[in-house]
């Protein structure tokens, strides 16, 4: 344990989510248990859920004297760096098994889901090494993104969401009164947009054109066709199925952590019109520390929106933002409940503007909470 981070031992445990991809062969081969192609879901949506409310809240943050050596120290970006590896082996196993016919239906089922969930992980990796000045975390975010297909979330995270996080141009920022299920074809669809719109309008202001090797898209995009073409070539087209639906689960999953992110919260404007610098009071918090372990701090989102260039050993539990009543991996489960998801968070915003429902971040024509 060290004095400038408590949790510096654990970080490598981050590395169970990719590892989820790797153990379910030899987990059913040793228990006999076919539950285990499941292993991914069982992990996100039961075990981390439960260790939440055991283990409780994390309770430590960085001091400011520490912040230099934190951010140079690189057994950080290992910790991120050896995700990428494990995760393109545990697809190429499963590749291997989709195509095979020593499985069933749905143990490949079970296993598309669990390398769905990895790939969900993934694109927090992905998010965190795409945060980066360094060319090569670049390279490794867009890496990350490919076994998803998401490599517009490169563009559209940092260039995009950043910039309107917390109001209603944002398509990642869910409305008070939005459901997850409304939220998601918005957040998909609005971000590829506002992604293409992005890359085109930076591509004409250094004079190049769309097919350019210097266009982030293509260049993520490319390593998806790479990826899903070498797979195909190597086991046939069989395991296609199962390797696009994988991608949409992952997908699914980051749009649900989106969801939840930003739900009903708003930015001031200022006098002169704009929208005010995102503060710590635009995005939830949550301080679970075995989803921040889990998760790379993500769920510390309040500091990262006001100090996006933190890495995530430095971010920082603010009390001023408000607090999720539980950690991601239970949210996630409330999300995909409407009802039981606004029973438990629309009060949440309403308190956070002291009753002013004005405030929140409202869907078109709403005039009241339900």
């Amino acid at each position: 344990m060290s004095a400038a981070d408590p949790k510096r031992g654990l970080w490598a445990l981050g590395l169970i989510a990719p590892g989820c991809a790797l153990l379910p062969s030899q987990l059913v081969l040793r228990t006999g248990f076919e539950v285990f192609w499941w292993i991914g879901p069982i992990i996100v949506l039961i075990v981390i859920p439960v260790l939440d409310w055991v283990v409780g809240e994390d309770g430590s943050n960085p001091r400011d004297e520490d912040y230099e050596m934190l951010s140079g120290d690189r057994y950080y970006r290992w910790c991120t760096y050896l995700f990428l590896p494990i995760q393109l082996i545990g697809l190429v196993i499963a590749a291997a098994m989709w195509a095979g016919d020593d499985l069933d239906m749905i143990d490949k089922l079970g296993l598309a889901a669990t390398l769905g969930f990895v790939g969900g992980i993934g694109i927090n990796a992905a998010h965190e090494l795409g945060h980066r000045a360094e060319r090569l975390e670049r390279w490794l975010s867009k890496a990350a993104l490919a076994q998803s297909g998401y490599g517009h979330f490169y563009v559209e995270h940092n260039r995009g969401h950043h910039v309107r996080a917390a109001t209603p141009e944002d398509p990642a920022s869910a409305r008070l009164g939005e459901s997850l299920w409304r939220f998601l074809p918005r957040s998909v669809i609005g971000g590829f947009v506002s992604a293409v719109e992005l890359e085109l309008e930076r591509l004409r202001r250094k004079g190049l054109r769309w097919w350019s090797v210097h266009n982030n898209l293509l260049q993520a995009w490319s390593m998806t066709l790479i990826l899903f073409g070498a797979l195909t070539l190597a086991f046939g087209p069989a395991m296609l199925p199962y390797l696009l639906l994988q991608a949409l689960i992952g997908i699914g999953l980051l749009e649900t952590v989106n969801y939840i992110e930003h739900y009903g919260l708003l930015r001031r404007v200022r006098p002169d019109g704009r929208w005010a610098r995102c503060s710590p009071a635009e995005s939830w918090n949550s301080d679970r520390l075995v989803t921040n372990v889990f998760l790379f701090h993500l769920q510390r989102h309040s500091d990262h929106h006001a100090n996006p260039g933190r890495r995530y050993q430095t971010l920082r539990s603010s009390d001023a933002a408000p607090q999720l009543p539980a950690g991601y991996a239970t949210m996630i489960l409330w999300a995909a409940v409407p009802p039981l998801w606004r029973r438990v968070m629309d009060p949440r915003v309403l308190h956070h503007y002291s009753g002013d429902i004005t405030r929140a971040n409202l869907m078109p024509g709403t005039r009241r909470a339900a």
